[in-house]
């Protein structure tokens, strides 16, 4: 059995809950959802796909005039694996590229008012992505039942974990020392 990456899924999910794409309509799709916290260079965005295609879970079908643009369709296959992933209760570990967290690491390294200047950036930042999480939950349709539950989830999930960030950042610019205890 082939192993998919998360890029995989995003393609296939994406199809599945919006018809057939072309892998610009999947950058845009990709940039309105989950974009926010799993990115994906655009560029796999083209390369994905045809993968994808060549291994039976999508099809392509290929325009004969105009832009000549390549458009994904989900197959049963790629339907029975995106259901497959899903219904796995498993999860690889969080990946946390986190580059705050980097400097906050050597810290030590540096001058002593680094910490607080980079506490105090970092719950503005984290603030920034809390209120926009707020606005897009706010924003949810109440009549797109399914769709407007999953979104819920993950909004609020977000809107929760930029808290807990906001809330360490301004400790700790508030007492650079409190973490040391």
């Amino acid at each position: 059995m082939a192993e998919y990456g998360p890029q995989d899924h995003i393609v296939l999910g994406l199809i599945a809950r919006h018809g057939p794409l072309t892998p610009y309509d999947l950058k845009v799709r990709l940039e309105e959802s989950v974009d926010k916290f799993w990115p994906i260079p655009h560029a796999q965005l083209y390369r994905v796909p045809p993968r994808l295609a060549e291994q039976g879970l999508l099809r392509e079908e290929a325009e004969e005039g105009g832009r000549r643009r390549r458009v994904f369709h989900l197959t049963e296959a790629g339907h029975a694996e995106l259901v497959r992933w899903l219904g796995d209760p498993t999860s690889p570990p969080p990946e946390t590229r986190d580059p705050a967290q980097l400097k906050l690491f050597f810290a030590d390294l540096g001058a002593p008012g680094d910490v607080v200047a980079l506490a105090r950036n970092q719950a503005a930042e984290h603030r920034r992505w809390r209120d926009l999480y707020r606005t897009l939950y706010d924003e949810i349709d109440p009549d797109d039942s399914v769709r407007a539950v999953s979104r819920a989830r993950v909004l609020r999930l977000g809107i929760m974990h930029e808290q807990a960030y906001v809330d360490y950042w301004e400790e700790l610019a508030a007492d650079p020392g409190a973490a040391q205890r």
